[in-house]
């Protein structure tokens, strides 16, 4: 069993910035593929961010894509990062950090993890 822990959540005004973090409690961390979804109220849970096992390979949606920077530290601290710069009130959502041990090329879709955090609340005023 894999545990992920997403934190660094806030508030944030448009134009602002923020910085999430996500631990994944697995001696295999460097092995997995690591991503980021959000879901707003009412709406579906949505692809991010997306980085392979090595950081060799990073993917973004297109509405975040030039603002969000995916980022990972295997050696250290088994963490994920996801800068967010120029964030717009539509970031506005719970974040979600998500494991992939099998680095699926389906890795837009919520299907392919398995292990998920709990999220953490981004909230940007305009």
């Amino acid at each position: 069993q894999v545990q992920v822990v997403e934190s660094g959540g806030g508030l944030a005004q448009a134009g602002g910035s923020l910085r999430l973090s996500c631990v994944a409690s697995s001696r295999q961390f460097s092995r997995y593929a690591m991503v980021w979804f959000r879901q707003a109220p009412g709406n579906e849970r949505e692809f991010v961010a997306h980085i392979s096992w090595s950081g060799g390979s990073t993917n973004y949606a297109h509405s975040v894509k030039g603002r969000f920077t995916i980022s990972r530290d295997n050696a250290a601290e088994n963490t994920v990062h996801l800068q967010m710069t120029s964030l717009k009130p539509e970031d506005t959502a719970l974040y979600y950090c998500a494991a992939d041990p099998w680095g699926s090329s389906r890795y837009t879709e919520t299907s392919t993890y398995e292990y998920w955090g709990q999220g953490t609340q981004v909230t940007v005023s305009s």
